[in-house]
């Protein structure tokens, strides 16, 4: 897999980082040194929404209905979470204040799962018109963030969008039906997607 990469001390600004999106870029952090990197790898992961597979165990568990699906109660607690959780991770506490603005600015968002009134899981990312872009989930109880990928899956398709980009494939996501493309078939999605009349909330 080849990674292209942008100057590593771009600035990192609420308006940089849309307009990096815009163009195929997203931003991560070196936990040693603490400088942002930005990166649009080729090839490319997305989950095509009309293909996303759910197993037949989590699709009766979703069904059950023991959960319940919140959208940007708690975004900053999601991302501190998903930051914690992770271990050595690509989310450095540089990149939180940015994207909480994101957040109140309505570009990021935070989808949660809660199970008996207590958050058990959620996701995170930046959606701009019918894009939505994946940054991070994590879960506090089993198959939470299986569960909110499911749930962000509906609701894109509810609200009529067309990309979900997840950037590489990781081995949480790869259960599910996961696509790598190259490059410029990336692009053509994507610009797609920016020019729906959409927006995830």
């Amino acid at each position: 897999m080849s990674t292209h990469s942008s100057r590593q001390d771009a600035p990192f600004t609420e308006e940089f980082l849309l307009n990096a999106y815009c163009h195929g870029y997203f931003p991560m952090g070196c936990g040693d040194s603490g400088e942002i990197r930005w990166y649009r790898p080729d090839p490319r992961a997305v989950i095509p929404l009309d293909g996303f597979h759910i197993s037949k165990s989590l699709s009766r568990l979703i069904r059950k209905k023991t959960h319940e699906v919140r959208i940007n109660t708690c975004f900053e607690k999601v991302m501190r979470y998903c930051m914690k959780l992770h271990g050595d991770t690509w989310i450095t506490e540089k990149m939180v204040p940015i994207y909480t603005r994101l957040h109140q600015l309505g570009y990021a968002h935070s989808l949660e799962i809660y199970m008996n009134d207590t958050l058990a899981g959620g996701l995170y990312g930046v959606s701009i018109a019918g894009a939505f872009f994946g940054e991070s989930m994590f879960h506090l109880q089993n198959n939470a963030s299986k569960i909110a990928l499911c749930e962000l899956v509906l609701r894109m398709r509810g609200k009529g969008m067309a990309l979900l980009d997840t950037q590489f494939i990781n081995p949480h996501i790869a259960q599910f039906y996961v696509e790598t493309i190259p490059d410029h078939e990336y692009m053509t999605l994507l610009h797609q997607a920016l020019s729906l009349p959409v927006s995830f909330v």
